[in-house]
C-alpha cells in the first residue's frame, strides 16, 4: 500500500503515529530516555510513540541533540528507556534479558552504520554472512547471491576490506545487513563518510531493497536528499516527533529542517 503523499504536521503528539495501514514493525510507545539526574538530567526522549509500517523506508531528522540518534538506538535495542515500552513484532524489549536482546538484535534485525564496522581479516563475502555464522544458521545461497547481485559486488566477495574503496565497502555492510532477512534494518547516517555519487548508491540500493525485496528500513540522517529517498519523514526537535511528510522531496525537506532550526 502506499501513502498518500503531502504533509503532517504534528504538535503534542501522544498517541501512537502511524503512516499507513499496514502492521508496524516496531514501535515505540510513551518512549521516554533521561540521561543523568537532578539538574543537570537531560531528556534526550520525551514521551514518545511512534510505529514505523513494515515494509517501508522511513527516515528520522532533526536538529543536533533532538534525540533522532536515540530514538533510533532504543527502537534498536542498543539503548534502554527510562521509561515506556519498544516493541520489535510483538516482543517487549523491556523484558528481555541482556542476552535475549543480544539474541533478538542477531536474529531479527540488521544493522548499517555510518563506519562500515567490517572486520579486515575477513574477505567482503565472509563478512556479508559473518551474522549468520556466529548465529549458527545456514546461508540461504540464493537469498545471497540475490543481495549481491542487487548491490553489485559479485566480482568483489574475495576482496578484504582494505582493497575496496569506501562506497564498496558501504555496500558489503548493507549485503550484510540483508543477507539474514531481518525484519528491520537500522542505517545510521549511512552515507555519512561517502562521497555524493557512492551515497546515492548507496540510498538507491537501500530504496530497492524496501521496493523490490519487502525490507522494512528506519535511516537516520540529517541529509535532505538522503531522507528523499525514504517513504516518510519524522522529524524530531527536544525529543519530541513535531512533523511528519509522505512523499517527501529534499526541498519540501529543507524547507522543514530550516523551520526546526536545523
Amino acid at each position: 500500500m502506499t501513502a498518500r503523499a503531502g504533509v503532517r504536521t504534528v504538535a503534542g503528539m501522544t498517541a501512537t503515529t502511524t503512516f499507513t495501514t499496514l502492521a508496524a514493525a516496531v514501535r515505540a510507545e510513551q518512549a521516554t530516555k533521561v540521561y543523568g539526574s537532578g539538574d543537570t538530567a537531560v531528556r534526550a526522549l520525551d514521551a514518545v510513540s511512534l510505529a514505523i509500517p513494515a515494509r517501508r523506508f522511513t527516515a528520522i531528522m532533526g536538529p543536533s541533540g533532538s534525540g533522532k540518534s536515540t530514538l533510533m538506538h532504543c527502537m534498536a535495542g542498543l539503548d534502554s528507556l527510562t521509561s515506556g515500552h519498544v516493541y520489535v513484532g510483538d516482543q517487549d524489549l523491556s523484558r528481555l534479558s541482556d542476552k535475549e536482546l543480544t539474541r533478538l538484535r542477531r536474529d531479527r534485525l540488521g544493522f548499517v552504520f555510518q563506519a562500515y564496522n567490517l572486520l579486515p581479516m575477513l574477505n567482503a563475502g565472509e563478512n556479508i554472512t559473518l551474522p549468520l555464522d556466529l548465529a549458527g544458521r545456514k546461508a540461504d545461497r540464493g537469498w545471497v547471491d540475490h543481495v549481491v547481485a542487487t548491490v553489485g559486488l559479485g566480482d568483489r566477495l574475495r576482496h578484504r576490506p582494505s582493497e575496496l574503496s569506501g562506497g564498496q565497502q558501504q555496500r558489503v555492510a548493507v549485503a550484510r545487513a540483508l543477507a539474514s532477512r531481518p525484519e528491520v534494518i537500522f542505517a545510521d547516517e549511512p552515507t555519512g563518510n561517502l562521497d555524493s555519487r557512492s551515497g546515492g548508491e548507496i540510498l538507491a540500493f537501500l530504496r530497492r531493497a524496501v521496493d523490490d525485496m519487502g525490507q522494512t528500513i528506519v535511516m537516520v540522517t540529517h541529509d535532505p536528499s538522503a531522507a528523499a529517498h525514504a517513504d516518510e519523514v519524522v522529524f524530531l526537535a527536544d525529543g519530541r516527533i513535531v512533523d511528519v511528510i509522505t512523499g517527501p522531496s529534499p526541498e519540501m525537506i529543507l524547507e522543514h529542517m530550516k523551520a526546526l532550526g536545523s
